[in-house]
């Protein structure tokens, strides 16, 4: 399997070193010397990484064949793509690679459907979630484990709790209205939280 590890940035210095917006958790062991990387645009590689450091909280790699700022500006963009075992798992027991974690089905703790998986977003501070709703809408949710309360591979769910305000609340507000139709005895929110569940 495929997976897109790193994303080359601008030349750094003229001895064709390039920094690189990190896309993996574990840099130390896809981006390490001696590393060879497949490339989208295909014709750019692969290439083999000859060094790595850390410079102003930046990585900056080097790589084999490029030895010059001009060499490392045409790197410019380009996705390094790592060939990775399907069934490999990280080594920390609460860890994930972004494939285990795509089109994962969201559900907040009542079962009540939020959307799926599409991508996930590495920052500096933190990752996030780019959940497609079922209106089509995107929404963005921490990886971190006061909000991501719980993965599930087998059953391919995330389940969440998500603080007020960070998922559109249109769907709790037409809830209420109809609850205030339906007079005070009805319990909010019966009906729309078996669906999701029946669905999956």
């Amino acid at each position: 399997m495929q997976l897109v590890v790193a994303r080359i940035g601008r030349a750094h210095g003229i001895k064709g070193e390039v920094t690189v917006e990190v896309r993996t958790d574990e840099p130390e062991l896809r981006l390490a010397p001696g590393a060879v990387l497949a490339t989208d645009p295909a014709a750019t590689g692969p290439l083999t990484i000859a060094s790595g450091r850390v410079h102003s909280g930046r990585l900056l790699l080097r790589f084999e064949g490029v030895a010059d700022r001009t060499a490392a500006e045409a790197l410019r963009n380009t996705l390094l793509i790592a060939e990775v075992d399907p069934e490999e798992l990280p080594e920390g027991e609460d860890e994930y690679y972004d494939h285990q974690l795509i089109d994962l089905d969201v559900v907040t703790e009542d079962g009540t459907e939020v959307g799926r998986i599409t991508e996930i977003s590495h920052l500096p501070t933190q990752d996030l979630f780019i959940v497609e709703r079922p209106d089509g809408t995107e929404v963005m949710i921490p990886f971190v484990e006061e909000i991501v309360t719980g993965i599930d591979l087998e059953e391919q769910r995330a389940v969440i709790a998500p603080p007020p305000g960070l998922i559109d609340d249109r769907a709790e507000i037409a809830s209420a209205r109809d609850d205030a139709q339906d007079g005070p005895e009805d319990l909010p929110g019966d009906g729309a939280q078996g669906a999701p569940g029946d669905a999956s």
